[in-house]
């Protein structure tokens, strides 16, 4: 295990057996079940299934080329899934799965077209939380050791992915542990089977690494970073910069995505002063995220609702999804968030706020209530 992977979450209440197995009996006939991993909450169904992905897509309100990821048990066997297997791919498993990196590689002909978006890829991960492993692990043994978990995060599409499984209710209204689904009627939406873990403890999702085109190149940062995976590999991987062309599609690499529903701004500090004082001359009530030592008299105006930013790249990962969707609750018209360091630490957080920041560009000056991306 990688020095750069987190300690795994150990829930309040460990799930029972029966609860695993439940919910993996649920996955085998083609139904829906929201599970934790380290890094988000995964919307889970049959990789093996067209009909189950299909699912997973309407549930979601995704869009159909749009591919998810594959999760598999430590016990699985990647390249059950994958028509090739790099080199490069057998050390980058060896040093970080279980956790939080996704690797794309050549789709074997028998894995449907769907989870990948009709590419000829597929991405491949090994979740390191206990939940995820048992789940998995229950699952691939009712398919001879090859049953595989597509399970991209547990929200409506472009929306704040969850980190509790109070998050994926909220999103899904959605049934609650083994005992509650036979009970439990889901007044709206798809029913969604949702297995309780606690916290996720990175809070944003896996990084993708491409391997599929006989070079890595970085699709979507994450907790694994690109310095972990050059010490592996030997060589850096290309860095997502909007020229690569022949990337194949990825989760969570739309420009604007994992999005709160309050309109949010992303700037230079300096920046944000001039948007807190219209908003403040206006008697408008806004959100402030920066850093303590930059926020000054702003932290205690009486139309600002302050949130003093993590420090560490890592904190400011584990805490900000949470942190949008309290904000989506405080009754602010806009959320406000100090730009970070353009540094490869912080590659990860950047792309978040960045992307969430895309789905407001065209209508910073809208009114709250404007339509989301």
């Amino acid at each position: 295990m990688s020095d750069s992977q987190p300690v795994p979450h150990d829930a309040s209440a460990p799930l029972t057996d029966a609860e695993i197995e439940h919910a993996a009996a649920l996955l085998d006939a083609g139904e829906l079940v929201a599970f934790p991993t380290e890094t988000v909450y995964g919307l889970g169904g049959d990789a093996a299934s067209p009909e189950a992905v299909a699912r997973i897509y309407a549930a979601k309100g995704r869009p159909a080329n749009h591919p998810v990821i594959v999760h598999l048990p430590p016990e699985g066997d990647p390249q059950y899934w994958a028509a090739e297997w790099p080199e490069a791919a057998q050390k980058l498993v060896e040093a970080f799965w279980p956790g939080p990196l996704t690797l794309i590689v050549k789709r074997h002909a028998r894995i449907p077209d769907a989870v990948s978006g009709g590419q000829d890829s597929v991405g491949l991960r090994c979740p390191s939380h206990p939940v995820a492993q048992r789940l998995l692990a229950a699952f691939s043994k009712r398919r001879g050791g090859h049953g595989g978990v597509a399970a991209p995060s547990a929200n409506r599409f472009g929306h704040v992915s969850p980190t509790t499984a109070q998050h994926v209710r909220d999103e899904f209204n959605a049934e609650f542990n083994a005992e509650s689904s036979a009970e439990s009627g889901v007044a709206s939406g798809p029913t969604v089977h949702v297995l309780d873990g606690g916290a996720c403890d990175v809070g944003i999702e896996s990084t993708i690494l491409d391997l599929s085109r006989g070079f890595p190149a970085l699709l979507r940062p994450g907790h694994v970073s690109p310095q972990d995976i050059a010490r592996v590999l030997g060589e850096a991987p290309r860095l997502p910069d909007g020229s690569d062309a022949t990337a194949p599609r990825a989760s969570g690499t739309l420009k604007a995505h994992y999005a709160p529903r309050t309109p949010l701004a992303l700037l230079p500090f300096e920046a944000l002063e001039a948007l807190l004082a219209a908003a403040s001359d206006a008697g408008e009530t806004v959100a402030l995220v920066a850093r303590a030592s930059r926020a000054g008299a702003w932290a205690e105006a009486a139309n600002v609702h302050f949130v003093a930013a993590p420090e560490a790249p890592p904190l400011y990962a584990r805490e900000l999804y949470s942190l949008l969707r309290a904000l989506d609750r405080a009754n602010v018209t806009r959320i406000l968030i100090e730009k970070l360091p353009d540094t490869l630490e912080w590659i990860a957080v950047n792309d978040r706020l960045g992307r969430a920041a895309a789905a407001f560009e065209a209508q910073q000056d809208s009114p709250p209530d404007s339509p989301r991306n």
